[in-house]
Order: structure tokens, then sequence, then C-alpha cells
């Protein structure tokens, strides 16, 4: 009898042991939508439902986050890959949309791989900062920021692993499988989102949970913060070209290749099917074409062609790969112009080479600097429309600001322009202003 109420006694405090370690634990997924969570630019059919489990197909490469920050907290998760040498991640206080010419956010990411290893990353998990993150790891070995795993603790296709991530003040501690394996420390961002990656992997997540902590009695720095969610949504899903115009000239030519919108410089222009007012629009683009040498006019900030000695038109040599660019409220006119021109992208031709125009306006949507990356390099595009006013950031310098589009229509659709050259586009996202 004594020892059947020990026994008894015993598991009740092993069961309030239990308790006392779940306790604070909320869940993150529901088990029956994706209520909490935000496709960051993927397609419905990335993320579905099923068994209380979110089901990724891979396809295409992306994220799915929060849609709120965590600074300090304990998260739980399970996950298996049902593909034999799958691919996938947890991203750890992410930024809500991705990194210029990249189809992940910055952040710190946890490895969720199966059964691949080389000489600079393993199965088991690999911690390491992506895109503008950082981290000083505690086991580095060779690679400088990543952070190896000390024990080969992760179970193989198909079978389950469990990931508990305890992140406190800036350092982040892997568990895999009931055991801590791999740490890093001094990591920024230190608050942000957490996204479950998308990387050709058809991997199942299941009960999905978190603990919040208390804050760093520290006040953040705004450089130890992931930028905020403004409200942007992804026009392109990586799968098909929902939300833009079918037109049957432009079939096989502009061309949904995973997270990047191809276009071979044949057919026509790709028009969204919304019409949009003010806005600001997000676009990565670069040249897909192999440059060649090519004589470019010379433009003054006036927006006037410069002259040389004689009286005639200025050229340069420069490497020119194409001509493209993004036409706004529903006119070639109002066009944010991508080229190769010694001036730069981000000018508006329509309006810098119509005479009728005052020179105030004219020199207005001249860019101010030539921003543009080299050739075959990413570049992203931050547009702002506001009545009638055009302010165009490129690369992060301001090249047109609040320069003033008079007649421009109040709203419209957007296009990406077909000009006769190769490109590709991605990460596009809008925020319409009230």
């Amino acid at each position: 009898m004594r020892n059947s109420l020990f026994a008894v006694l015993l598991l009740a405090s092993f069961a309030f042991a239990e308790d006392k370690k779940d306790e604070g634990f909320v869940d993150l997924f529901n088990g029956k939508d994706l209520a909490g969570w935000v496709p960051v630019q993927t397609a419905p059919s990335t993320w579905t439902i099923k068994d209380n489990m979110i089901i990724c197909s891979g396809v295409p490469t992306g994220v799915l986050r929060t849609e709120r920050m965590y600074e300090n907290f304990i998260l739980e998760l399970e996950w298996r890959h049902l593909r034999p040498g799958g691919n996938a991640g947890v991203f750890i206080w992410s930024d809500p949309v991705c990194s210029r010419g990249q189809p992940f956010t910055r952040s710190i990411e946890v490895q969720v791989l199966d059964g691949k290893g080389g000489d600079w990353y393993t199965t088991h998990g690999d911690v390491f900062p992506i895109h503008g993150a950082t981290m000083k790891p505690d086991n580095p070995g060779k690679s400088g920021s990543r952070s190896y795993p000390t024990e080969k603790r992760s179970n193989m296709s198909p079978e389950w692993n469990k990931y508990r991530i305890e992140c406190v003040d800036g350092k982040l501690e892997l568990s895999v499988n009931g055991k801590m394996v791999t740490s890093g420390r001094d990591c920024n961002p230190r608050k942000g989102y957490i996204g479950l990656e998308s990387e050709g992997g058809l991997v199942h997540w299941k009960n999905i949970r978190i603990k919040e902590l208390p804050a760093s009695k520290t006040p953040l720095k705004p450089e130890q913060i992931a930028n905020a969610d403004e409200g942007f949504i992804s026009l392109y899903n990586g799968v098909d070209l929902t939300g833009w115009v079918k037109d049957e000239k432009n079939a096989d030519h502009w061309k949904a290749k995973d997270w990047t919108l191809d276009y071979d410089g044949k057919g026509g222009d790709l028009w969204s099917e919304k019409e949009y007012g003010d806005f600001v629009l997000i676009a990565d683009w670069r040249w897909s074409g192999k440059p060649q040498k090519a004589q470019l006019p010379v433009i003054l900030a006036s927006g006037e062609q410069a002259l040389d000695a004689e009286g005639k038109p200025k050229t340069v040599e420069v490497d020119e790969a194409g001509d493209s660019g993004i036409y706004l409220r529903g006119s070639s006119k109002s066009q944010v112009n991508i080229w190769n021109w010694p001036i730069g992208s981000g000018e508006v031709y329509g309006y810098r080479t119509d005479a009728s125009m005052s020179a105030e306006v004219r020199a207005g949507v001249t860019p101010k600097v030539n921003a543009d990356a080299k050739i075959g390099s990413w570049n992203r595009f931050i547009i702002t429309m506001k009545g009638d006013r055009l302010t165009v950031d490129l690369n992060g310098k301001i090249v047109l600001e609040n320069a003033q589009l008079p007649g421009v229509a109040k709203t419209g659709r957007i296009a990406l322009q077909n000009h006769g050259a190769p490109i590709q586009f991605a990460n596009i996202y809008i925020k319409e202003l009230k």
C-alpha cells in the first residue's frame, strides 16, 4: 500500500513538473487554417492544411511568416521531410518581405535539411545569418558565420523531428530531438517575425507553439529590430500569372519560373488586372541578356540632352543590355524607365521629353543619380505614387523625389514593359495608400 502511494505521488510530481514546463506556451498554428500567418510571396498551393499539419509543397521558393513580431521566446515545432534530400528552414527574427534579389527574408536561419551534408553544411541543425543579418557562431568550424551542431540527432525522411529554439537577448539555442546542439549569439536583428521556408522540399509541420519571455532589460536599438510589416501584398506568386491580364501574345514569353518572373523580350507588355491609385510599389529586376557596347545619350540634370563642342547630341559608350520599364496608372507616358543610359534608371521619359511640360517638371523626372547595379545584378525599385507626385528609390538611393506628373490619371493598371529585351522581375509587392 505504501509503495503504491509513493508511486502515485511520484507520478503526480512528474505530471506537475511537465505542466510547469508547458506553462505559458500558446499555439502558433491552430491545426485548421493559416490564421496568424502571412504568405510572403508564395501561392495558395504552397501552404495547405491537412490532419493538423501545415504541408509545404516546396514550390515556389519562399516564406510563410507570422503576423506579429517576437523578441525573446521559446519556439517548439515538429517537422519531417517527405522527399529524401529535402531542404527547408525556420527563420528567426525575420523581416516581413524578401531581401533584394532573394526569395528569402533577412533573418537567422535554423536549417531543416534531410540527408545532405558537405564540407560546409550538415543535416543536423546548422544555424546561420542570411541576407544582411549577423550572428557570432559558438561552433563556427571553417564557415566563419555558420554555427554547426555538436551532435548528429536529426532523423531522416520520413521520420519526425522536434526542434526547440530558445531566443533570449540576441542569443539563439537549438535543441534537436531533446538535446541542445547548436547556438549563436550577438544576433541582429533580435526582434522580428518567425518564418517557415519553402525551398523545394515537401515538408510537414505540426505542433508549432511559442512561449514568450520577458523583453530585454536594455531597450533595443533600431538596427536590432527587423523591419515592420507595412501592409505590402505580393503581386506575383511564383507559380503562375494570377493577378495579371492573360494575353495570347504573351504566352510562353512571360513565364513564372519559381520566385522569378522571366521575360524573353518577345510578346507584349504584362498588365495587372487591378487598377491602383496611390500606392507604394516594390519591384526587383535584373537584366538577363548579354550586354553589348553602345553609344547612348548623355542627359543633363535639366532633362535636356547634352551637346558636344560642335553642337551635336553627345553620347558615350557604355554596356547596354536592353530597355524596359514599369507603367504607372495605366499609361506608357508615366513610365519609370529601366535601361542602361548614363543617366541611370528611374526617369520618366514620357514627361522628360514632352516639350509642353515646364522646365521644372522635366528636371523633376530626371534622375538625380545613377544608382543602377552592375548588369546581371539585382536592382530594387521602391516607387511611391501619391496624387500626381512620384518618388523613386533605386537600390536605396532617391533618384526622383516628389516629381510632378501633370495630367496623370487618378487610377490605372500597372504594367511591366516589353521593349524587346530579356529581363527578370521578382519580389513585386504593392501597398495601397489611402
